[in-house]
């Protein structure tokens, strides 16, 4: 069903495709909201959270261009449903979620559908993760009108970067390119709303 409604919405890749395929999404929000899993729509998670509609994920990933043997950052894990995807069509990814007991969910969640090779780590996704940068892509799932500079930093040259642009519920999904001088625009993927990036490099609470 979501593999369907990801694929009338534009989505080609075949790789991103079979992911959403494998990966059942209830396994990915509240159980009191399981009834939902199926559908392309946002669900609860707490915190003032929700978990991104399907589509809005697929559309993303599918922007990062992924081959298969990327080192992804993913920026807000919330319940995982995204983390899960990306370690389906890439060799690694560190996710970072600033909810500790989300981040605790998110590896049950992910440790019960069988991935392996996703971390999460509790911090400010804003500043990136640079231990373990760099990245070949980032992906951010919360809203700022810039791209913080050590998300920038922590990208390789030829690397993506998709992040919401805006001040948080009306935004301008972009992805970027990165090359020797910095960031470079490269396509609108879609208009979405998002949750503020919370963080030293985004909103401070």
């Amino acid at each position: 069903m979501l593999a369907r409604i990801a694929a009338s919405q534009g989505v080609r890749d075949p790789r991103l495709l079979a992911a959403i395929r494998a990966v059942a999404r209830v396994g990915f929000v509240p159980r009191q909201f399981a009834e939902l899993a199926e559908l392309d729509e946002p669900v609860p998670i707490g915190h003032h959270q929700v978990t991104t509609q399907p589509s809005l994920v697929a559309a993303m990933i599918e922007a990062l261009e992924l081959q298969g043997d990327e080192v992804v950052l993913e920026v807000g894990t919330g319940f995982g449903y995204q983390t899960a995807l990306l370690a389906r069509v890439a060799a690694h990814v560190w996710s970072i979620e600033r909810f500790a007991d989300l981040a605790d969910a998110a590896r049950a969640n992910l440790g019960a559908a069988g991935i392996t090779n996703a971390d999460v780590v509790v911090g400010d996704g804003s500043a990136g993760l640079a231990e373990h940068a760099p990245y070949d892509a980032v992906v951010v799932s919360a809203a700022f009108p810039t791209v913080p500079q050590p998300l920038a930093d922590q990208l390789v040259v030829g690397g993506r970067l998709v992040q919401p642009m805006g001040p948080g519920g009306s935004e301008e999904v972009v992805v970027f390119g990165k090359e020797p001088s910095g960031l470079r625009r490269v396509r609108t993927v879609t208009y979405a709303r998002f949750v503020r990036l919370v963080g030293r490099h985004g909103y401070v609470e």
